[in-house]
């Protein structure tokens, strides 16, 4: 589609330095084209506030702000973490499952307002861009997507701040405190400044620099107890109290924050190629993730509990890579589905300065048999059968050496 033919764009807006400038030039660079904005509230709080009125004074001709909390966290974050899936080990899939739904949402706007084209404000050497961009060629595979950071001048942040200074644009941060930052009810991401060098250690008792929580060391002297309870995998109640997916991880994020819990500072490899730093601050989803691998301990038979594991990487891949609206995703969905079946009861954890301890759980479906596990006597188990188990079990090892030796190795 050629620039003149773009007479309307839907723009993934947040507000933030990125998507500020986008507006004014879009309309300079689309011939004054009409852009609607599009915010997808996943809980970033206190950013959306006066997003509308920036919006329409910086060109937009109207802005949409959708509730999309609980959408999030009920279909998109409680089905990862009941497959377990954690990104190259640490990374707990905050921006990355944040993505399809604010995507799939704006689809929906741009179809319903006849628009000619989506835009967002990703960098070309970002995740994000992917995990837009695959989930609008799922719901709308012919429209047009622009991507100014793939194609404007501009080319680092300092020149965005210039281009916003010349446009009058007001913007809340500055120059010297411009850590990239991504937002919502999981967690919180920094990259940028200081922690593009993996030497430097995050200036986590810097004032400011945590937002939802405190490091270890700032935690309380005494720990907090708390109890998760689970139906099928997913947490339905705190403490014996029941509550929505949302309040649970509101919860989760207050106590777990004030005890120092959740920091990840990783180097992680991006999916275009490249490797990156960020350190993530993610309370309550680490308590979640926690729990939720206790209870399988003792609910999911060894063969389910290992094969589960090795599809867990590939569910984390799968949503890191933008890959949610796909055939596989929904095929692995429906695989944990069917694991979670007796994946229901209580974890009861310990929070204390960072850590998280185990505190004792409980299910009625443990496959834990104290009789049979127990060093004591007992009339369940014949320690003799080891012996027949172990030479059948072995029989390939015993049988090698012996050649081995005939064979003069």
């Amino acid at each position: 589609m050629a620039k003149k033919e773009i007479k309307k764009v839907v723009l993934a807006y947040s507000g933030g330095l990125d998507t500020s400038i986008i507006i004014p030039w879009l309309k300079e660079n689309y011939n004054n084209c009409e852009v609607i904005a599009v915010s997808g509230d996943v809980g970033q709080g206190t950013e959306l506030d006066g997003l509308e009125e920036k919006a329409l004074k910086t060109g937009a001709s109207k802005l949409y702000i959708e509730d999309l909390n609980k959408e999030f966290i009920e279909d998109y974050v409680f089905p990862t973490i009941k497959a377990g899936a954690v990104y190259e080990g640490d990374y707990l899939l905050g921006t990355s499952f944040a993505r399809p739904v604010i995507a799939k949402r704006i689809v929906e706007i741009a179809l319903a307002e006849g628009a000619d084209a989506i835009c967002h404000g990703c960098t070309g050497k970002g995740n994000d861009q992917v995990r837009f961009e695959l989930t609008i060629k799922a719901f709308a595979p012919d429209m047009e997507i622009i991507a100014p950071w793939r194609i404007w001048d501009i080319k680092s942040r300092d020149e965005e701040i210039d281009y916003a200074e010349a446009h009058n644009i007001p913007l809340k941060i500055n120059r010297e405190t411009n850590y990239s930052k991504d937002k919502n009810l999981w967690h919180l991401s920094h990259e940028g400044l200081d922690l593009e060098d993996p030497a430097n250690e995050p200036q986590y008792n810097k004032p400011g620099f945590l937002e939802m929580g405190v490091s270890p060391e700032m935690a309380p002297d005494k720990p907090t107890y708390v109890t998760i309870s689970f139906e099928k995998g997913n947490a339905v109640a705190i403490n014996g109290e029941k509550m929505e997916a949302v309040e649970i991880v509101k919860y989760l994020n207050k106590v777990g924050g004030e005890n120092g819990i959740g920091l990840a500072d990783l180097v992680e490899n991006r999916l275009v190629g490249m490797k990156s730093r960020g350190v993530y601050e993610t309370p309550g989803g680490t308590i979640l993730y926690r729990a939720h691998q206790v209870l399988e301990t003792l609910c999911l038979d060894r063969e389910t509990q290992h094969y589960k594991e090795l599809i867990a990487k590939k569910y984390a891949d799968l949503v890191y890579f933008g890959q949610w609206f796909t055939p596989l995703r929904e095929a692995l969905d429906a695989f944990v589905d069917k694991t979670q079946e007796t994946v229901t009861g209580d974890v009861k954890l310990k929070l204390y300065k960072g850590n998280i301890i185990n505190a004792g759980t409980t299910s009625p479906y443990s496959l834990y048999d104290p009789e049979v596990a127990t060093f004591d006597e007992d009339e369940v188990y014949n320690q003799k059968d080891a012996e027949g188990f172990i030479n059948l079990f072995g029989l390939p090892i015993k049988v090698k050496a012996q050649l081995d030796q005939k064979r003069g190795k």
